[in-house]
Formats: structure tokens, sequence, C-alpha cells
């Protein structure tokens, strides 16, 4: 078989299995504070960014790897591996796939690219599957077609903690961010076609929540949902609150906690809470 470097980048939080596999190389996203960059994950972690937040209001913002940074990387794993395998957020939300494709062309490695068109742990899913159906024997070809069915079947819904951040981010218009703070909207996010959407706008996060269950449920009733994913800024306590709220309400769903990377909280803010998950035949 061959030898296979598996790449991604930070802003999806790797799980207790894939932090301990040797091959699989994180690529970290800058946050830039002040002028100052950071790595995502590296120099600064998501506990210490909102506490930035909180006391210093600072004005945070998010670049992409440079492409020489993916080409040390590559060029580093050349004579260890036979192959790379890179699997990125979604082009539609940055350059990251970009830069790795430019990288890639400068090293004599064969490397693989996967636009999952995802972000967060979805894309660390969307990581495993490829990984499972290579293991399997599948092909490059095979694997990257049955797992571009697989995350196409995706579907996330999270509440946005701070309409501040959003707004800072470019993300939403100044109509929309003094309307949203009079109001007191909570709006619901879903990522689809590799983009953000806006879903609805609550007046409250308990009105939120409970848009977010209905439309889980609505998935669950299907029965297509085996396993889901509460992600969540810095609101720990309350993603505990979620996950037993599934349990309850839907004992046979295994359900995931993963926090949201320094690089996606500049833009969600802190009180940031959702659901994901993958709709399987």
């Amino acid at each position: 078989m061959e030898r296979i470097a598996w790449i991604t980048d930070s802003t999806g939080t790797l799980d207790e299995e894939l932090a301990k596999n040797e091959h699989v190389y994180v690529v970290p996203m800058i946050v830039i504070i002040d002028g100052k960059e950071y790595e995502d994950g590296v120099d600064l972690l998501p506990d210490e960014l909102y506490r930035r937040m909180r006391e210093e209001k600072i004005h945070a913002t998010t670049s992409q790897p440079s492409i020489g940074k993916f080409h040390e990387l590559y060029k580093k794993l050349e004579t260890r591996y036979d192959r790379i395998i890179a699997v990125h957020l979604s082009s539609e939300l940055s350059g990251t796939v970009s830069a790795s494709r430019q990288a890639a062309q400068m090293v004599t490695i064969p490397v693989n690219i996967f636009d999952t068109l995802l972000i967060s742990f979805p894309m660390i899913l969307i990581l495993k599957k490829l990984m499972h159906y290579i293991n399997e024997g599948h092909s490059i070809d095979s694997a990257f077609t049955n797992t571009r069915m697989y995350a196409d079947n995706h579907e996330t819904y999270v509440v946005i903690g701070s309409l501040d951040q959003l707004h800072r981010s470019g993300r939403l218009t100044n109509t929309q961010y003094i309307l949203g703070s009079l109001l007191s909207f909570k709006p619901i996010i879903s990522i689809e076609n590799g983009l953000l959407q806006t879903k609805s706008k609550p007046r409250n996060l308990k009105k939120a929540e409970n848009q977010i269950f209905a439309n889980f449920r609505r998935a669950i009733e299907m029965g297509k949902v085996k396993e889901c994913t509460i992600l969540y800024g810095g609101v720990s306590e309350e993603a505990r609150r979620w996950k037993k709220r599934i349990s309850h309400e839907f004992p046979p769903v295994i359900t995931h906690i993963s926090p949201l990377g320094s690089a996606i909280g500049v833009h969600t803010g802190e009180q940031t809470i959702g659901i994901s998950w993958f709709n399987e035949d």
C-alpha cells in the first residue's frame, strides 16, 4: 500500500483518534490581532481569544496559510511518503484550497486535494471518511467520488453568538447589524454549497435552539441520521446541555461535541452553538 500523508487545516479540531495518528498533519490558519499574527491552535487557543475579545475588545481578522507554508510541509514529506491527500475547508470561504493546490504544483510527490465545501469538525469527518475508503482498498478516484456524495448530504445549523464579530468580519451588512442588534435577532447560519447562508432570524436564543432541534428532528424522522456533532464557541456547559437534550429526545443517535477553533471564533463569537450531521442512506 502507498504511504499516505494526510493534511488538513486548523479550522477543524482533530478528535482523539486523529490527534494520535502520526501521519496526520495540520496547517494552521492565521489570526491577526492588532497587526500581530498568531497561528491558530499553536500561538492562540480559543479560550484566550474569547478572553481578549471580552476584556480587551480586540479587533481580530483571519488569513489562510501561505503557499510557502504548504510548500515547506509538502517538501518535507516528499521523501517520507508516496502520496499526500489534503482535506480543506470550503474554497468558497477561504483561499486555503488554492494555496494548497499551488504548493502541490511545486513538489514532485502526488498531491490530491479534497475541497470539502464544509468547515470545522464536519471537515474532519470527511477526512476520516476518505481514510476509510482508502483503507478499504478503494482507488483515489473512487474514494473521492464516494466521499463527495457523503459530504453533499451534510447539514449544519448554528446560532451565531455575536453580531458584532460577524459584522466586523464583513459577513453582515450595516443594515442587518443595526436591525439585528435593535431587535435582538439571533441569526441561524447554515452552510450550503460551500457558502454561509442565513436560514432564519429568531428573536432569542431559546427560539433559535428550538428551531435547530426542529430541523434535526425532521432529519431524524427521515431515518438517515446515525450521529451528530455539537459545535460551540466558548459555551462548553451549554454544549453539554444540548448533548443531554439530544440523548433524551433522540437516544439512538451518537453525539459528539467539538469546539470551534480560534480562526472560526474570530467571525462567530464566544456564544456560538449549533448541530451538524450527515444524512446517510
